[in-house]
């Protein structure tokens, strides 16, 4: 797992109203389906999962959203083998700007990591990404899309880095991702769009002006590409993915960053 505070959630209200694609292992929420009649759109988001992946559902309704905002097929493809390693019945309450993990939460983490060791091992952000790559070749030949973008929450946003280094996608948009090496940096090559919280020990305030630097640097040069990056108020990591939407500055960045996601698709990727 790359951080302890990916072992941290709160679920989001609502049921999913798209379809899970067993064939694909993928759930798929799309404005062109009516019953069992389907028609893919031009263009599509692959939205990948924090450290619970599809057995928390909050990516579930976070796609339905974005499908009706974006107009476009919106993908969440199942990254890890078998499953997600933690599950959604070992959710606590995220925190707030501020608030640290107790000794007992971060013992639990420690005892999730050391009995399942093997699924943590075969679920490492690089395995993940080969997983990612694949399904995002898979659907861009099936379905024909002349464009696809990437959001990558938490875990999601550490895949979201090798993606966005290849051509597999236009556009990429990341929301308080794990930690990050320059090379990782350096290697992007789409526009990208950063969703930060003001508390993330993973990426702390220096290491995202370190990041932002980075980009600023290949301005006027071969390679420069578009980017952003927003920090939240009063935020923790997880608050865009899993939000304790009772406290308001939570509330307000979960709001926040989803629109600016929904902003950066509209901008970068042509739905």
């Amino acid at each position: 797992m790359s951080c302890p505070n990916c072992v941290r959630g709160v679920v989001l209200p609502g049921e999913p109203e798209g379809t899970m694609r067993t064939d694909l292992d993928a759930y798929l929420a799309s404005p062109n389906k009516s019953g069992d009649q389907w028609t893919p759109s031009t263009h599509a988001v692959v939205l990948l999962t924090d450290i619970f992946g599809l057995k928390l559902v909050n990516c579930k309704i976070m796609a339905d959203r974005f499908s009706r905002e974006l107009g476009c097929d919106v993908w969440v493809p199942n990254i890890f083998d078998p499953e997600a390693p933690v599950g959604v019945d070992e959710l606590e309450l995220p925190d707030r700007a501020g608030v640290k993990m107790s000794w007992g939460a971060i013992f639990r983490l420690v005892w999730i990591a050391a009995t399942r060791l093997p699924t943590v091992l075969r679920n490492t952000p690089t395995k993940a990404s080969a997983r990612a790559e694949q399904f995002i070749e898979r659907i861009r030949s099936d379905y024909k899309y002349t464009g696809v973008g990437a959001v990558g929450y938490c875990f999601g946003g550490s895949v979201v880095y090798k993606i966005a280094s290849t051509s597999l996608v236009e556009t990429a948009v990341v929301a308080h991702p794990g930690g990050f090496s320059d090379e990782q940096v350096k290697a992007i090559r789409v526009p990208i769009s950063w969703a930060l919280a003001e508390d993330d020990h993973g990426i702390p305030q220096k290491k995202a002006d370190q990041a932002e630097a980075l980009f600023a640097e290949r301005k006027g040069k071969e390679g420069y590409v578009d980017y952003e990056f927003k920090v939240y108020p009063g935020t923790a990591h997880g608050f865009a993915a899993r939000p304790n939407l009772a406290v308001p500055e939570v509330k307000a960045g979960y709001e926040g960053a989803f629109e600016q996601a929904v902003g950066w698709f509209k901008k970068t990727l042509t739905t």
